[in-house]
């Protein structure tokens, strides 16, 4: 299937690693321009060179601390002046840290608002400009799955996630009329860094190994097993095609059927 993106200029947030990483690949591999960001140069070169031998093809990068507003306003003013207008943004962001409601003090609350919902915020705000423009945009937020059903041990991300589904929803009937579909996708238990660091988080909190979190995670899991990276990203560059021409305002959950909640 053509997915009719080549060389449209997508920008992924948050992809030195991850599922970030694996949607920038996915993006390259189906030919689109691909400009990459993270705050740590040093994982950024790491990937760019992996993902260069692994298509052939070099993606941009640009260091960006997403909570940072004004290096966000620079990274989409750099995109565009060297790539040409943004017609895919893919927001992603790092969880932030696991914990009950009595771990945390409004300094993590803040700071998780502006990781987890304000960033998705500001990407978004920056690039509608190009994409009304162009009467042409994808847009998919990545949430969690708690978005339905909220996880043990993570009261920052079950709260903050909600938001960026209530901005998604709202955004897709603003930004209809200008062609520009915005979707949202939940990632259930992914065999990421992060994945593996909540379990070893929720692992020490319960007093148990992190292998036995991750074979009870699993046994909730229909499929049996985590997810690997590139099946999320192969569904986050469909949204983000000309292959979905109908469906915005949506929130999807990639988790292996793990989620049993009917929302």
């Amino acid at each position: 299937m053509d997915l009719g993106i080549k060389n449209r200029v997508a920008l992924i947030m948050a992809s030195s690693s991850g599922l970030g990483k694996s949607i920038a690949r996915r993006f390259l591999m189906e030919g689109a321009t691909v400009m990459m960001a993270s705050r740590n140069e040093e994982m950024l070169n790491r990937a760019v060179q992996e993902l260069t031998d692994d298509t052939s093809v070099t993606p941009y990068y640009t260091v960006c601390d997403i909570t940072k507003g004004e290096q966000i306003k620079n990274l989409i003013r750099s995109t565009t002046e060297k790539l040409g207008p943004i017609s895919i943004l893919v927001n992603n962001a790092g969880g932030p840290p696991a914990g009950t409601f009595d771990t945390f003090d409004d300094e993590a609350w803040q700071k998780a608002f502006e990781l987890n919902l304000l960033s998705y915020i500001r990407t978004t705000r920056e690039v509608l400009p190009f994409m009304k423009v162009q009467k042409w945009g994808r847009i998919v937020n990545s949430t969690s799955s708690s978005v339905k059903q909220v996880i043990e041990n993570l009261i920052l991300s079950n709260t903050l996630r909600l938001g960026v589904i209530g901005l998604t929803k709202t955004l897709s009937q603003e930004l209809a009329p200008y062609n520009i579909l915005i979707n949202a996708i939940g990632p259930g238990r992914f065999d990421t860094q992060r994945i593996r660091q909540l379990d070893q988080a929720l692992a020490v909190k319960r007093g148990v190994s992190a292998d036995e979190i991750s074979r009870e995670a699993m046994n909730q899991i229909p499929l049996g097993r985590y997810g690997h990276p590139d099946e999320y990203a192969r569904l986050a560059v469909f949204l983000c095609s000309e292959a979905n021409s109908y469906i915005t305002g949506q929130t999807i959950l990639a988790d292996g059927g793990m989620v049993k909640a009917v929302l």
